[in-house]
């Protein structure tokens, strides 16, 4: 039953995707694929001259038919990889996609080691003879005990 509503899911998440290889959408693209001449700005959020044109290139390839990997591989050889919103999911720059994920679950495994540490530490048992506490429940050391002692007789004097 369940494998029938993950095929069933997959499918219907397939159908979309696969529409939006064969047919993309200027928007769609724009948001892909950044600006050459602008620093930090996608296609969409910029309105330079070279980004206009290349918006006015990409919509006449959607007009002739061209996929949406089509159009992407293109504009990579025209531009290069920096031209891209997001690094391929290959190669060396899989690294991009990985690395923070590796870094997020390692950090979470820390963490959950010292919490589980901290949580299962067990408070040292009390000295053999049940002198001064200290503040944090602990005996007080013989020699700081009767310091302690003579500079209070002097104060109470």
């Amino acid at each position: 039953m369940r494998a029938l509503a993950v095929a069933a899911a997959a499918l219907a998440f397939a159908a979309p995707a696969l529409a939006s290889e064969q047919r993309p959408t200027l928007n769609e693209l724009e948001n892909q694929l950044m600006c050459p001449v602008c620093a930090g700005e996608t296609l969409a959020q910029s309105d330079s001259a070279p980004a206009q044109r290349m918006k006015v290139h990409i919509q006449q390839r959607i007009r002739q038919g061209w996929t949406r990997s089509q159009i992407l591989r293109e504009e990579e050889d025209i531009w290069g990889t920096q031209i891209l919103a997001a690094p391929p999911r290959h190669g060396w720059n899989l690294l991009a996609w990985v690395l923070p994920l590796a870094g997020i679950l390692g950090a979470t495994a820390v963490m959950g080691a010292l919490v589980w540490h901290w949580s299962r530490r067990r408070e040292q048992p009390p000295g053999d003879r049940p002198g001064a506490q200290s503040l944090n429940g602990r005996p007080l050391d013989p020699e700081l005990e009767r310091r302690l002692d003579e500079e209070l007789a002097r104060f109470d004097g």
